[in-house]
């Protein structure tokens, strides 16, 4: 099919320009005013209008760097639900939502997602060109919804999972929220404190010429390295995490790492609760969808974020690919709790396995939420503990030598 470069005008009056594929050049002008752009020059595509239109496409990407947020899909996929579900084709309802977002990152996406659609594409195939914004759970569903001619039903239904997804990221980021700043707070004192407090008694010890205990000089010596070479601290912070980001990068380190958090107290309760939310939110999502189970497995398992959990949706798959159920091989893991087994041994039996994901996804996020509240009560005691000691040792180092100023004074 030839393809037509052209120039158009948007409805802020700006200009721009690109490529598409169309069978003439009238109708070329027609895709483009389905775009809602107004074409000024249309003619058929050289290499160079090619190059040209993948820089412009590069330059609005490096100009959005922020990138689309979680949110703003989830507000279009519930508008195009709603579009669609009144009555309105799909390019018709795109071009609506184009019309309606700001210039941003989102509505250029949608814009060479009409485009693709206007040449044949499929709108889930069209939707895989952007990867970083629509992940292959979000990809696959609105290829079977298109399939099975429900894209309204499972827009409206990937609106709710992302919805509830975000919700239960929000409940832990904003959980996190106090002992990070009680402990960015204690470390700005204790910070203070060596660089401003200490230095000034150490001075005045100096000065006596008294001998410094070694819990006293040891403080010295911190107060004197923060002062002085605070940039090796720095230094050495950020090669830690640089280091760290590394190594989780190699498999073998990650798996090592993922049973270590699995068998630590507390946390490993925790993670297991997260990956079970998040294996059941997931794959209730996709049957419901019409995805079939095997494929629903595959995307479910890169949702996990768990080697070890991984592992064992790796043995459901292969034995339902030699006709067994579900419940067995994840009994036989003895990773998912058995009040989970059992839930799904009843959704296979009575046909409702969907609806039984779904109750069990709904008490383990409550489950989730409620491990992180038992995890921060007990981490507060623990914070003021350790914060509290660290400045008593501050305040008894720095008086320690008092006790022997009367004889370094009697003796000169």
């Amino acid at each position: 099919m030839p393809k037509y470069a052209y120039r158009a005008l948007n409805r802020e009056g700006k200009q721009t320009m690109g490529v598409l594929e169309s069978d003439t050049q009238a109708l070329a002008i027609n895709d483009i005013r389905s775009l809602g752009l107004f074409p000024t020059h249309v003619k058929e595509a050289t290499k160079r209008d090619e190059k040209r239109a993948r820089k412009e496409k590069k330059g609005l990407d490096e100009l959005y760097f922020g990138g689309v947020k979680q949110k703003e899909i989830v507000t279009a996929t519930r508008q195009l639900s709603t579009l669609i579900d009144a009555g309105l084709p799909l390019l018709r309802s795109i071009n609506i939502l184009i019309a309606q977002q700001k210039p941003s990152k989102l509505r250029d996406i949608l814009k060479e997602t009409a485009q693709d659609i206007q040449t044949g594409t499929t709108f889930a195939e069209a939707l895989g060109k952007h990867p970083k914004q629509f992940d292959r759970l979000f990809v696959n569903m609105v290829r079977a919804g298109e399939v099975g001619g429900m894209l309204e039903v499972v827009l409206q239904r990937l609106a709710l999972f992302m919805e509830k997804r975000e919700e239960l990221k929000r409940r832990v980021k904003s959980a996190m929220v106090y002992p990070i700043l009680v402990i960015v707070i204690a470390a700005g004192i204790v910070s203070f404190l060596l660089v401003q407090v200490v230095p000034v008694f150490g001075e005045i010890f100096a000065e006596m010429g008294a001998e410094l205990p070694a819990p006293t000089q040891f403080l010295m010596n911190c107060g004197q390295f923060m002062l002085y070479k605070w940039w090796k601290i720095l230094l050495i912070i950020n090669s830690t995490i640089i280091t760290m980001k590394l190594l989780l990068q190699v498999r073998a380190v990650q798996k090592v790492m993922d049973r270590i958090s699995l068998k630590l107290p507390m946390i490993g309760d925790l993670v297991i609760k997260v990956a079970v939310a998040r294996f059941a939110r997931t794959l209730s999502t996709l049957i419901t969808s019409g995805v079939p189970i095997l494929q629903a497995l595959r995307i479910t398992r890169e949702t996990i974020g768990n080697s070890v959990v991984q592992n064992a949706v790796d043995k459901v798959h292969d034995s339902i690919k030699e006709g067994e159920t579900i419940a067995a091989p994840l009994d036989e893991t003895k990773t998912f709790p058995a009040m989970v087994v059992n839930m799904i041994d009843v959704g296979e039996e009575t046909g409702a396995l969907d609806m039984m994901l779904e109750k069990v996804a709904d008490i383990y996020d409550n489950e989730v939420e409620l491990a992180v509240e038992a995890l921060l009560s007990m981490m507060e005691p623990i914070i003021i503990v350790v914060l509290g000691g660290i400045i008593g040792f501050i305040v008894v180092s720095l008086y320690l030598p008092i006790f022997t100023l009367g004889d370094a004074i009697s003796g000169t």
